[in-house]
C-alpha cells in the first residue's frame, strides 16, 4: 500500500513525528485538531518505532545476549528510521520494512 501525498503542511507534521520522541509529541498535537490521514499514517509508524527502541533497551539489560540482540536490533530500528523519514519527507504513505504494517495495525485507534 503506498500512496504519494503532496500537502507540504501534512508532510511537515509527518516529517516532524521522526525527529525524536519530543517531535512526535509535537506532531501528534499539531495533528490533534487536523486529523489528516498522512500526518497520522507517519506518527503510527514513529510511535512503533519508539516503542520498539524502549523494548530493546530493556533487553540491553540482559548482559551478553541481551547486549548482541541489542546491538543487531538498533541498526535495524536505525534502517527503519531512515526509511520512514524518507517515506515523510517523498510524501509517501508506505509501511516501514518488517513491522509497518503491525504498527498500522497496533495503533489504528489513534
Amino acid at each position: 500500500m503506498e500512496t504519494t501525498y503532496k500537502e507540504s503542511e501534512d508532510k511537515t507534521i509527518a516529517i516532524i513525528a521522526y525527529i525524536t520522541f519530543i517531535g512526535l509529541i509535537i506532531a501528534f498535537v499539531l495533528n490533534a485538531e487536523k486529523k489528516n490521514e498522512f500526518a497520522k499514517f507517519h506518527i503510527k509508524q514513529m510511535l512503533g518505532l519508539v516503542l520498539m527502541a524502549v523494548v530493546t533497551s530493556f533487553i540491553g539489560l540482559i548482559p551478553f545476549i541481551g547486549w548482541l540482540i541489542a546491538f543487531v536490533v538498533l541498526f535495524l530500528e536505525l534502517y527503519m528510521w531512515i526509511v520512514g523519514l524518507l517515506n515523510a519527507i517523498n510524501g509517501r504513505m508506505k509501511p516501514l520494512p518488517i513491522l509497518g504494517e503491525k504498527f498500522q495495525d497496533w495503533f489504528k485507534g489513534i
